[in-house]
């Protein structure tokens, strides 16, 4: 055995408590969602036969469908709004030196300390006001207000990575500031604005307190309060629907992750060496 091999041996030796950990919970959720619903609560591993119907049930009994559509609309959205708002935030933050720029840097990371359910009481006081309570449209704006000072903080660490002597060459060779930002400064950042992005869309994908808080149709149920739903209030739980809705809830976002990851890797690296 080549020494390549043995260290690659002891390197999944000793990974494979953390991989096994880590599976675990998916594996669980995938031998349920493919049980009988006879066999939901046996013990056993192996199920009888594979019940792939339960999929289809659950997408016709559950509309996981209007969830799905609603979850994607809303991550997708509000991170379109979070990147492009604290893009030239982050910039600004950078490149440019400004009276209070200390204190606006902290307090992008003191709001970061805060979670949203301290401040949930307050939005919906906000929403109810302005008749926006049960709007998809008002969570998008909430998500994406509460990913800006995430996203800016992380951009603007990253920015500081680039040197501005690229800009001012761009300058010289008769580049406006904003064609040199364009041109020059914004493909060298991609990989940041990707990563950046791909924690935002999570954080939205994810995110139940706030969603609970603001949605009361179930038209307007993103993933998180549409599988909630499924176990709270009832006699009885499907679990084997409950099983099969989360984990159809974990492709998109495994997909992303998995189309993206290039960039993820380059971008958390990136600021190793300047």
């Amino acid at each position: 055995m080549s020494p390549k091999m043995k260290r690659t041996l002891v390197a999944w030796l000793l990974l494979s408590p953390l991989v096994v950990t880590t599976l675990f919970p998916f594996a669980v959720m995938l031998i349920t969602a493919l049980k009988p619903r006879t066999e939901v609560l046996t013990p056993s591993w192996v199920p009888s036969r594979l019940a792939w119907e339960n999929f289809a049930e659950m997408w016709e009994a559950t509309g996981f469908g209007r969830a799905l559509g609603n979850s994607v609309y809303v991550a997708l959205l509000s991170t379109l709004i979070a990147i492009a708002v604290s893009v030239p935030f982050a910039y600004a933050l950078d490149r440019f030196r400004f009276a209070g720029r200390t204190v606006l840097h902290r307090f992008l990371l003191v709001t970061q300390m805060l979670s949203p359910i301290v401040l949930v009481i307050g939005l919906f006081r906000i929403a109810a006001a302005f008749g926006l309570v049960d709007s998809v449209n008002a969570v998008v704006l909430v998500y994406g207000a509460f990913n800006i000072a995430f996203t800016v903080w992380m951009l603007q660490s990253y920015f500081a990575t680039i040197p501005k002597d690229l800009e001012e060459a761009a300058w010289l060779e008769g580049a406006s500031r904003g064609r040199a930002l364009l041109r020059v400064f914004l493909p060298l950042a991609l990989p940041a604005i990707t990563v950046t992005a791909i924690f935002s869309f999570i954080n939205a994908w994810n995110e139940f307190v706030i969603a609970l808080t603001m949605l009361r149709r179930q038209e307007s149920y993103t993933l998180p309060i549409q599988i909630f739903s499924l176990v709270a209030g009832r006699y009885t739980v499907e679990w084997h629907h409950v099983m099969a809705a989360s984990l159809v809830a974990t492709i998109p976002v495994a997909i992303v992750f998995a189309w993206l990851q290039r960039y993820l890797v380059r971008g958390l690296g990136a600021g190793a060496v300047k």
